[in-house]
Formats: C-alpha cells, structure tokens, sequence
C-alpha cells in the first residue's frame, strides 16, 4: 500500500506543555530532505489545523509530523504521508502527558 495523500495536519493539543507543529519533509523533485518552519505556540485544550505549505514544504513532499516540545522532549510521528497542497484529506494527531512523561503523540486517523 503506497502512502496516503493529505493537504493538512490537525493536532488537538491535550498536553500540559507549549507545543509547535513542525514537519520533516523529502521534497521528491529534487531528494532533498529537511525541516519546515514552526507554527507559534499551540497551548492546552485546543486545536490547531496547519498546511505543511505554509511552513516551506514543498508540494509533493513527503512529509511527516514533528512535535516541538517546549522544555521538553520532542516527538516524530510514525506515519508519512505526501503532501498536496489543497488536498481535503487532513491527518489527526492528539497530544497528551506533561514534559516529563513520554508518549505525547498519538495519530487519530485521516479525515476528509
């Protein structure tokens, strides 16, 4: 099975730290592989749905979720998907647990 297509990530932000979205990407154009800019802080008990484009990724990447955890550990995900901008596919990730427990991210599923 090939990777999923989706044109933007939601993360439902349930943890007891400040956390930025970022995204680790391999631009398929030219095999480059890097890292996005960051979103602002994303706080407890909300949600926040981010287009990797706006944050440098190139479209057709691709792309996998990155967890920047103020004074605390970050996570990747697991899962990788391709990038396409105005896709309506968004994939959901939850995070939870304090800067001192680990396991923060978990992936919800693909929505349309």
């Amino acid at each position: 099975m090939g990777l999923q297509t989706v044109g933007q990530f939601t993360l439902n932000q349930q943890g007891g730290y400040v956390a930025r979205t970022e995204f680790k990407y391999i631009d398929m154009n030219n095999g480059n592989s890097g890292m996005s800019s960051q979103t602002g802080n994303q706080l407890v008990d909300q949600s926040y749905t981010t287009d990797p484009g706006t944050l440098g990724v190139p479209d057709g990447s691709i792309v996998t979720f990155y967890l920047w955890v103020m004074a605390g550990n970050d996570e990747t995900a697991t899962q990788s998907f391709i990038y396409q901008s105005g896709n309506p596919a968004t994939a959901v990730y939850m995070c939870n647990g304090t800067t001192l427990i680990g396991g923060k991210l978990h992936f919800q599923g693909v929505t349309n």
